[in-house]
This record gives structure tokens, sequence and C-alpha cells, in this order.
């Protein structure tokens, strides 16, 4: 699976944007995908994740109601819409996938996209 995100940029606190991941090599349908994030000197986190048939969605706490995931299996993509933008949500993101269910676990997602920049200025 190819993984390939794009729409990351740099944005004024309370602005939105929307990350794109378009996905190759096997049936999008059969695969959750996931949002993670990483800023400077820490750890990778979970931001959302969505099933294959989109009826399950997960968020971290601190994007909840912010931060929308969808996906558009007849064009292999996924989104991530992103409103209300704080400067703590700078980082780079990364899509990622898995087959069966979605988690919020970065160790079950076996491929990964390049990641996208996101910044967010005050």
């Amino acid at each position: 699976v190819q993984l390939q995100a794009s729409g990351g940029g740099l944005v004024q606190a309370g602005m939105s944007l929307r990350l794109s991941c378009a996905a190759s090599g096997r049936t999008f349908s059969s695969l959750a995908m996931g949002w993670f994030r990483q800023a400077p000197g820490k750890e990778r986190e979970f931001v959302a994740a969505i099933s294959g048939n989109a009826f399950v969605t997960y968020y971290a706490d601190s994007v909840k109601g912010r931060f929308t995931i969808s996906r558009d299996n007849a064009k292999n993509t996924v989104y991530l819409q992103m409103n209300s933008l704080k400067p703590e949500d700078t980082a780079v993101y990364y899509c990622a996938s898995r087959i069966q269910y979605a988690t919020r676990r970065v160790p079950d997602y076996d491929y990964w996209g390049q990641g996208t920049q996101v910044t967010v200025s005050s």
C-alpha cells in the first residue's frame, strides 16, 4: 500500500485546513485509515481513524469537535478536515492504513505516508 498525504500549510489560529491522503496498491475499502501527528521533540500521536466502510470513527480528545475524518472509497482517498486550528496543532501529519478494524494505536498501522507539515501561528 502506498500513501500520499497532502494539504498541509501555514495558517493562523482559528483557520481551517483539509488534509488528503491518496492510497493505492490495495482495495481501499478494505483498509482502516488513520491520521497521526508528530510535533518536534514529541512522540507520534493519534489524531483520528475511520473504518473501511466509514461506519466507525475515532478521535483524540484534543481534536474532538474541531477535526473530522472522512473517506471517499471511489477516490481511494481519506480526508482530515481541521477547523478552529490552534498553535498546539502544529506538527507533521501522517496518514496510515491497516487491514481490519480501525484503532487508535500507532503500532497497529502497517503502512505510512510521508507526512505533511501543518503550522499554526498565533
